[in-house]
């Protein structure tokens, strides 16, 4: 477990002074040690802590407390591997329940990288979601990199039909967009504030997040249209190979129907 509170950076601190804090704080709890000390925090909440069972990205906005699940998808292992972890916060602070190393790996670069001027858990909440997402920019380009050089190998005839990649790349696309609509969906409820947890200047935050977010999304759309217009360009080739062939054939058939009339007319059996 590990326990920070927000100032000018990220400051670690003990799991007793969480009630004696003036500023926001942030808690990282395995499910086990949050069974144990979910009275400490006073957010009034049982949360499902199985988080295998955690498949989307969401918020939920409860009377004391704003809960919630992240499944950040692995981009090393990105159609089997996912970050799943859950979070409860309210004015107060923040609580991270993770049963892996993935959350403290993040605040611990946040608290390496970062210095606030205005230091409040809006603006950390903001650079977790941020560093979430820190290499997809890198990740769409390398897709998109692996489809220009198919493309050159279609038009080149060395690829002469639908590239099997191609399926597992649109798959890994469609479930790349649907992470962005759940982290769009996320910011929006942030940005709605309902509970009045986050102070009305530091809502723009979530609505920064939600534009890049959406960006992203755009890209992804971007490439999924590319994959359509590659299947497109494999079938125009495939028709044009055929058409070659069908010229090619038609020419034999005329260069050697005339002899073939010939060879059949004066092979019949006349009576003179």
């Amino acid at each position: 477990m590990k326990f920070f509170t927000i100032q000018e950076t990220l400051v670690e601190i003990t799991a007793e002074k969480i009630g004696n804090l003036s500023d926001p704080y942030v808690a990282i709890l395995t499910p086990e040690e949050y069974f144990e000390m979910k009275d400490m925090f006073q957010m009034g909440i049982d949360m499902d802590l199985d988080l295998s069972h955690v498949h989307e990205t969401k918020a939920v906005v409860n009377y004391e407390s704003l809960t919630g699940t992240l499944n950040i998808p692995d981009h090393e292992t990105y159609s089997t591997g996912k970050f799943k972890l859950a979070f409860a916060l309210d004015e107060k602070g923040i609580v991270f329940i993770d049963a892996d190393d993935y959350t403290e790996k993040m605040v611990e670069i946040i608290r390496e990288t970062r210095r606030w001027r205005l230091p409040s858990l809006e603006r950390f909440f903001y650079d977790f979601l941020d560093l979430t997402i820190r290499n997809d920019v890198t990740l769409i380009e390398q897709v998109e990199n692996e489809l220009s050089n198919i493309e050159h190998a279609i038009i080149k005839g060395d690829i002469e039909e639908f590239p099997v990649q191609l399926n597992d790349i649109r798959t890994d696309l469609l479930d790349l967009q649907m992470h962005y609509d759940h982290l769009i969906d996320l910011a929006q409820e942030f940005e709605e504030n309902e509970n009045g947890f986050f102070c009305d200047e530091n809502l723009r935050y979530f609505r920064l997040f939600a534009e890049r977010v959406k960006r992203l999304q755009d890209n992804v759309s971007s490439l999924r249209d590319y994959i359509v217009q590659l299947r497109n360009l494999i079938s125009e080739q495939l028709s044009i190979k055929q058409n070659k062939i069908m010229t090619l054939l038609t020419v034999i058939t005329t260069i050697f129907l005339p002899l073939t009339l010939i060879v059949g007319w004066f092979g019949m059996n006349f009576t003179n």
